[in-house]
């Protein structure tokens, strides 16, 4: 039981951040962006940080293109434009999953070194032909710091 607590504890503290949002109705519409801010203060060791998409089984592609917009502390930001695949050709979805619900831990951006102390801010937007695009139930954000 010791053991199990001191495992869990120990990947918990590389966390920086974690957080999702759930999609109204399932139904993801390009003016519904999800933001999430947080703070840094350890400029020193580098981060992985990841998209966490969680669809069901009505999420007609087997994958879907993300715009993703970062903001730093001093007022710049960067916009990607990523595509990910969530599913093999034969309709094989990636990732882990209970019932209908499939979740992915997508890279986005790997050894990251944040420039400055202060908060951060990362919005995700779907940029697929259809507006209001179904099937995703959440979309969230995680920052691991690297270990040593």
């Amino acid at each position: 039981m010791l053991t199990i607590a001191l495992m869990t504890a120990s990947c918990g503290k590389n966390v920086v951040f974690t957080d999702s949002l759930p999609v109204p109705g399932r139904v993801w519409t390009l003016d519904n962006s999800a933001s999430f801010s947080f703070n840094v203060e350890d400029t020193v060791n580098s981060n992985n940080i990841f998209l966490v998409l969680r669809t069901g089984s009505s999420y007609p592609y087997r994958n879907i293109w993300l715009f993703v917009t970062t903001s730093a502390p001093g007022g710049s930001s960067i916009t990607d434009t990523l595509s990910y695949d969530l599913a093999d050709e034969n309709g094989n979805w990636y990732g882990k999953g209970f019932g209908d619900i499939h979740e992915l831990k997508l890279p986005y951006r790997l050894n990251v070194f944040f420039p400055y102390t202060g908060n951060y801010r990362v919005s995700i937007s779907h940029a697929m032909r259809n507006a209001a695009l179904k099937g995703v139930c959440d979309v969230g954000l995680r920052v691991e710091r690297n270990e040593k």
